[in-house]
């Protein structure tokens, strides 16, 4: 038999080993790959492994012998599925291997932000304690989870899972029915309702073309004063320049962001200019739990070996 030719294109998105058993392969990984660079990489290879690297039309012309694309992620919007469905290369994806890691992020930040935990770090550091007429140091508002209502933006995997954390800590947990929906589906919040009475917003939904900027200068206005706006999905959601506004004019009681618009923020990002203390920014780590990577690499590897076998395992196309 052929071995089968794999190549991962930017190996380093994923800091744990990709296991890949049960047929003859030859194995080869790059860093990192352009889109210029994959013609040239790929020439021989029929299945590839990609993270965020994008495969357009044009890129998949020049692969002949591709047979598969395994994401080693949820999202494929960098892959052109058209394209890849009339070349007859097949596409999987990997779900749900974050959903806790993700669910507990957003909840750390919804906590750290409630709380004004940054402000108070930012006090203590500048002395203020030490110098409080009394034995404790009165700053930022502090509130608790306890009695609030948490508004979440997508119920999937990870909304589930960060609702089952604030019921626990008695939180009211509301599932926003879609923008602009005409009726409001059973178990779910119209969406204009939820801006007008949740504590703490917390999106978890796709980007695409009906999401983009879900969260804009209208929706920040109609939001609850005081309340924080937690986003551990995708940088688009929201229009970060309204957020800042919002933010800087008392709008909002604080937000934590771990994806932006631009990723890596190569061209800089106007969130990260601020130093504002009711703003929390992390770098896209919120999936990165060893627990969350190990089985992300074990799907990515399944998927392979399903499909190798003539198999449809969480196929895409």
């Amino acid at each position: 038999m052929t071995p089968h030719r794999i190549v991962f294109v930017d190996r380093d998105s994923l800091p744990v080993p990709i296991s890949i058993s049960g047929f003859p392969h030859e194995y080869r990984d790059y860093p990192a790959s352009r889109p210029e660079e994959l013609a040239e990489r790929l020439a021989a290879a029929d299945i590839v492994i990609t993270n965020k690297v994008p495969f357009s039309r044009a890129t998949l012309e020049q692969l002949p012998n591709l047979k598969m694309l395994a994401v080693a992620a949820t999202g494929v919007n960098m892959i052109d599925l058209a394209a890849c469905k009339e070349r007859g290369v097949a596409v999987a994806n990997v779900r749900q291997y974050g959903d806790q890691a993700v669910a507990e992020h957003a909840f750390m930040l919804m906590m750290a932000l409630m709380r004004n935990l940054p402000a108070y770090q930012r006090d203590v550091a500048a002395g203020l304690w030490e110098n409080a007429p009394q034995f404790c140091h009165f700053g930022a508002p502090v509130r608790d989870l306890a009695g609030a209502t948490l508004a979440i933006v997508g119920a999937g995997g990870i909304g589930q899972a960060l609702a089952e954390r604030a019921r626990a800590f008695g939180m009211t947990v509301l599932f926003a029915e879609h923008k602009g929906a005409t009726s409001v589906r059973d178990g779910y919040t119209a969406f204009d309702e939820v801006l007008a009475s949740a504590d703490v917003i917390s999106l978890h939904c796709p980007l695409n073309a009906a999401t983009e900027h879900l969260i804009g200068e209208a929706e920040l206005v109609a939001m609850k004063p005081g309340a924080v706006l937690i986003n551990t999905a995708r940088g688009g959601l929201i229009d970060e320049n309204a957020l800042i506004a919002a933010l800087k004019y008392g709008q909002l009681g604080g937000a934590g962001v771990d994806v932006l618009s631009e990723e890596p923020p190569r061209n800089g990002n106007v969130l990260l200019k601020s130093r504002l203390p009711h703003l929390i920014v992390t770098p896209h780590v919120a999936w990165t739990s060893q627990q969350a990577m190990r089985a992300l690499a074990t799907q990515v590897a399944e998927n392979i070996e399903a499909f190798v076998a003539g198999e449809s395992l969480r196929r895409v196309v």
